[in-house]
């Protein structure tokens, strides 16, 4: 995006990529229907990125959702709304977008290098690049640098987080990279863990109050792994849970197995012992329950809880999962953490390093899925673009 915007203006741009090919985990992103952006109102968008909302929100007024359709569609694809409101290009796919992206810039004067590992500074000049290739190390000078070199999650698709430490050694503030959009570990029993990983649990609410007050509730689905939960649901509260780990140790999560049912209505359905049938029949019987949620249930009551219709209806409604850890970075979908935006100008430009600026997910923001991770990294790109030419402007690079 950020070089879209200097070729519009006429200037020659030079991309290199670590890898063998450009935009590897923006296909990994359309792997199951590229989710590009999101149709609600702008203000319940903006809502999504939480604390970063007021400091993004200049960048993505200058490139809101709508206009990424329209950017889209210029390029010949056209997208639409599906139920949830989620924005989806009509083939759902990401290759299309990215092969004609590609065309486009090719011939509008940007150059791709690949296999172009950045490697940092030579002699601590800010537009004097080091990199390393199949050839051997190279020394580019530019007029001026954006990076954008991802955050730490899939580190085979490019994004290994091993900026860090190069813009640390700079003096540059950057906040520990995390996982974000992440699985978590439950202490599952070895019964539970080989019977039921892979498994989706449907149609169900997840409750969650943190210890700062901030309170979670959402219908979806989720999904059972050998190691814990994962899954939509999931991921969306995954920031607040992994600060309550954090904190704390743990994050005490709470799913509604029933959530178009009434504690009263399970209560007049189990007034009725359930004499010798088993659970699992009692259950299937009087509620039609599928047998993860069954499953669910007897890794949370004890025999005794199990008989008492109480105790047994109030875990159908509030059943109780400890997080106790997240999931490695490598396996997230984002990352959180980054350059602080305290170490940037309102150009993306780094402060401290005049002519370098910054775009997408090294910067330090997160968001949950629903495409408003896309479209902040459009959106950063094009504000890097535009700063770089308004510097090169003012060094008097170009009239």
């Amino acid at each position: 995006m950020a070089a879209e915007v200097l070729s519009n203006a006429n200037i020659n741009v030079d991309v290199y990529d670590a890898m063998p090919s450009a935009g590897r985990k923006f296909l990994l992103a359309g792997k199951g229907g590229l989710n590009i952006t999101h149709s609600e109102a702008f203000d319940t968008f903006m809502s999504r990125y939480g604390a970063f909302s007021a400091i993004l929100r200049p960048i993505l007024d200058n490139f809101a959702p709508d206009d990424l359709r329209q950017w889209a569609h210029n390029l010949g694809i056209d997208t639409f709304i599906g139920s949830s409101g989620r924005v989806f290009p009509k083939d759902m796919k990401a290759a299309p977008l990215l092969r004609a992206w590609l065309h486009r810039l090719r011939g509008a004067n940007v150059s791709f290098h690949m296999r172009h590992q950045w490697q940092g500074w030579v002699d601590n000049q800010p537009t004097l690049l080091r990199f390393q290739t199949p050839a051997g190390e190279r020394h580019i000078q530019a007029d001026a640098v954006i990076l954008a070199l991802g955050g730490g999650s899939w580190k085979k698709l490019g994004s290994t987080g091993a900026w860090v430490p190069l813009l640390i050694d700079r003096g540059i503030h950057v906040t520990p990279l995390k996982p974000s959009n992440c699985g978590f570990n439950v202490n599952w029993s070895p019964y539970f863990r080989g019977h039921f990983a892979g498994q989706p649990v449907k149609t169900v609410q997840i409750s969650f109050h943190a210890s700062d007050g901030v309170q979670f509730s959402q219908a979806g689905e989720f999904m059972i792994t050998e190691n814990g939960v994962e899954g939509g649901l999931i991921y969306t509260l995954s920031a607040l849970a992994r600060e309550e780990i954090e904190q704390h140790g743990y994050a005490e999560i709470h799913v509604d197995l029933t959530p178009d049912r009434s504690l009263e209505w399970l209560a007049n359905r189990f007034a009725q012992p359930r004499n010798k049938q088993s659970l699992s029949n009692y259950l299937r019987k009087r509620l039609h329950l599928d047998t993860v949620k069954i499953a669910l249930l007897r890794e949370t009551l004890t025999l005794a809880g199990a008989d008492d219709p109480v105790k047994l209806c109030t875990t159908l409604k509030k059943l109780p999962i400890r997080l106790i850890a997240t999931r490695p970075i490598d396996e997230a979908i984002s990352s959180a953490g980054g350059i602080s935006f305290d170490a940037l100008d309102e150009q993306l430009m780094i402060r401290a390093l005049p002519g370098v600026f910054c775009a997408g997910e090294m910067l330090d923001w997160e968001a949950p899925t629903g495409g408003y991770l896309l479209t902040a990294c459009f959106a950063t790109g094009r504000t890097a673009g535009a700063g770089a030419l308004t510097w090169l402007q003012s060094q008097q690079h170009i009239l």
